[in-house]
């Protein structure tokens, strides 16, 4: 996860210019989960530990030679999300409920807004 040709191939930059035009084709669930890292990473609070395995996995995703090309269709994704997935898993102290809410806003105004969450989906 902490490979660095994967933390090195992260900038922001690069980030908004994979999602730019067809973020939608991605898919929500997919992005939420990139949405949650990149907001996490930005977070001062953050440690340095949680930013390298965060810079890893957005840089994975981001990444012009996927495991598993992102044009292959229903699965071109998997690989990215299993990479988020880890990443999530390593760091989820660090994606806090502001992280959450800056990535479900950023969601909802590409996707429109989806129905309020109750106590027991949260």
């Amino acid at each position: 996860m902490t490979d660095t040709r994967y933390q090195s191939a992260y900038t922001p930059t690069r980030f908004w210019r994979k999602l730019g035009p067809g973020a939608k084709g991605i898919g929500r669930f997919a992005l939420e989960k990139a949405l949650y890292l990149y907001y996490a990473v930005q977070n001062p609070a953050t440690p340095k530990w949680a930013r390298r395995v965060m810079y890893g996995a957005l840089g994975y995703f981001i990444f012009p030679l996927d495991a598993v090309p992102d044009l292959a269709p229903l699965i071109g994704y998997t690989d990215d999300l299993t990479v988020m997935a880890a990443a999530l898993a390593t760091v989820a102290f660090y994606i806090t409920p502001e992280v959450k809410a800056q990535a479900h806003e950023k969601l909802d105004h590409w996707f429109g807004s989806t129905p309020a969450k109750t106590h027991a989906d949260a």
